[in-house]
């Protein structure tokens, strides 16, 4: 089990290193837009599965919509403090 901050500390060490073989490197590559759809897509997922599907779908869908939020983060260069201080 992770953190928030523990999996943004994680993804953002892969997207340093680079990795060719990495998901998430490859998201980050692609940019905003693409990344962008992919929250919508996941925040959508995330709706239904609470709507129809119950607590733990939901609860695996939301864990997907906020690693494509942080993958979005990484893609516009934001780090958590950008956003925390919003919160």
């Amino acid at each position: 089990m992770k953190t928030f901050d523990e999996l943004f500390a994680e993804l953002k060490g892969k997207v340093a290193a680079g990795d060719p073989e990495s998901a998430t490197v490859a998201a980050v590559r692609r940019g905003v837009h693409s990344v962008g759809k992919k929250v919508v897509e996941e925040a959508a997922e995330s709706w239904m599965a609470a709507e129809h599907e119950g607590p733990d779908r939901a609860a695996e869908e939301i864990s997907q919509l906020l690693y494509q939020a942080q993958v979005l983060m990484l893609a516009a260069g934001l780090e958590l403090d950008d956003v925390y201080k919003h919160l």
